[in-house]
Protein backbone atom coordinates (compact mmCIF):
# COMPACT_ATOMS: atom_id res chain seq x y z
CA UNK A 1 0.00 0.00 0.00
CA UNK A 2 1.12 3.53 -0.86
CA UNK A 3 1.99 6.26 1.64
CA UNK A 4 -0.26 9.14 0.90
CA UNK A 5 -0.28 12.92 1.29
CA UNK A 6 -3.37 12.43 3.99
CA UNK A 7 -1.27 9.50 5.59
CA UNK A 8 1.84 11.85 6.24
CA UNK A 9 -0.92 14.22 7.74
CA UNK A 10 -2.27 11.91 9.82
CA UNK A 11 1.32 10.80 11.22
CA UNK A 12 2.37 14.25 11.72
CA UNK A 13 -1.01 14.59 13.75
CA UNK A 14 -0.99 11.92 15.88
CA UNK A 15 3.16 11.91 16.84
CA UNK A 16 3.33 15.05 16.98
CA UNK A 17 0.67 16.22 18.91
CA UNK A 18 -0.47 19.24 16.34
CA UNK A 19 -3.59 20.10 15.04
CA UNK A 20 -5.03 18.83 12.06
CA UNK A 21 -4.87 21.91 10.24
CA UNK A 22 -1.73 22.63 11.65
CA UNK A 23 -0.32 19.23 10.57
CA UNK A 24 -1.57 19.47 7.11
CA UNK A 25 0.26 23.15 6.69
CA UNK A 26 3.42 21.07 7.85
CA UNK A 27 3.35 18.99 5.09
CA UNK A 28 1.46 21.15 2.59
CA UNK A 29 5.04 23.35 3.31
CA UNK A 30 7.56 20.75 3.49
CA UNK A 31 6.39 19.53 0.03
CA UNK A 32 6.07 22.49 -1.81
CA UNK A 33 9.78 23.27 -0.44
CA UNK A 34 10.39 20.04 -2.04
CA UNK A 35 8.76 21.08 -5.23
CA UNK A 36 10.29 24.47 -5.53
CA UNK A 37 13.59 23.12 -5.20
CA UNK A 38 13.72 20.43 -8.13
CA UNK A 39 11.86 22.90 -10.42
CA UNK A 40 15.12 25.29 -9.69
CA UNK A 41 16.93 22.15 -10.74
CA UNK A 42 18.56 21.85 -7.57
CA UNK A 43 19.24 18.70 -5.96
CA UNK A 44 17.39 17.98 -2.13
CA UNK A 45 19.84 15.71 0.13
CA UNK A 46 18.15 14.59 3.28
CA UNK A 47 20.73 13.23 5.51
CA UNK A 48 19.50 9.34 6.62
CA UNK A 49 17.41 9.38 4.12
CA UNK A 50 18.64 9.77 0.20
CA UNK A 51 19.13 12.89 -2.30
CA UNK A 52 16.84 13.52 -5.14
CA UNK A 53 18.50 14.90 -8.79
CA UNK A 54 17.29 16.31 -11.44
CA UNK A 55 18.74 14.63 -14.56
CA UNK A 56 18.81 15.95 -18.43
CA UNK A 57 18.34 12.82 -20.49
CA UNK A 58 19.01 12.94 -24.44
CA UNK A 59 16.30 12.62 -27.04
CA UNK A 60 16.28 8.85 -28.19
CA UNK A 61 14.65 6.27 -30.60
CA UNK A 62 11.42 4.99 -29.05
CA UNK A 63 8.95 2.30 -30.60
CA UNK A 64 5.31 2.29 -29.35
CA UNK A 65 4.93 -0.89 -27.82
CA UNK A 66 0.94 -1.48 -29.07
CA UNK A 67 1.30 -0.27 -32.74
CA UNK A 68 5.64 -1.52 -32.65
CA UNK A 69 5.95 1.42 -34.88
CA UNK A 70 9.26 3.55 -33.96
CA UNK A 71 9.31 7.28 -32.54
CA UNK A 72 11.76 9.83 -31.50
CA UNK A 73 11.27 10.40 -27.76
CA UNK A 74 11.87 14.23 -26.93
CA UNK A 75 14.69 14.85 -24.50
CA UNK A 76 13.54 15.65 -21.11
CA UNK A 77 14.61 16.06 -17.65
CA UNK A 78 13.67 13.52 -14.98
CA UNK A 79 14.25 13.27 -10.91
CA UNK A 80 16.08 10.54 -9.98
CA UNK A 81 16.45 9.26 -6.49
CA UNK A 82 19.93 7.63 -4.65
CA UNK A 83 18.73 6.84 -1.49
CA UNK A 84 21.49 7.25 1.66
CA UNK A 85 23.51 3.94 3.06
CA UNK A 86 22.08 3.88 5.99
CA UNK A 87 18.40 3.56 4.60
CA UNK A 88 19.67 1.10 2.04
CA UNK A 89 21.09 -1.02 5.14
CA UNK A 90 17.84 -0.99 6.91
CA UNK A 91 15.87 -2.07 3.97
CA UNK A 92 18.39 -4.81 2.83
CA UNK A 93 17.72 -5.52 7.20
CA UNK A 94 21.86 -4.51 7.52
CA UNK A 95 21.46 -2.77 10.79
Amino acid sequence: MALTKEKIIDSIYNQVGLSKNQARRVAGSILEIIKQTLEKEESLLISGFGKFVVKDKAARRGRNPQTKKDLQLRARRVIAFRTSGVLRRKINHDI
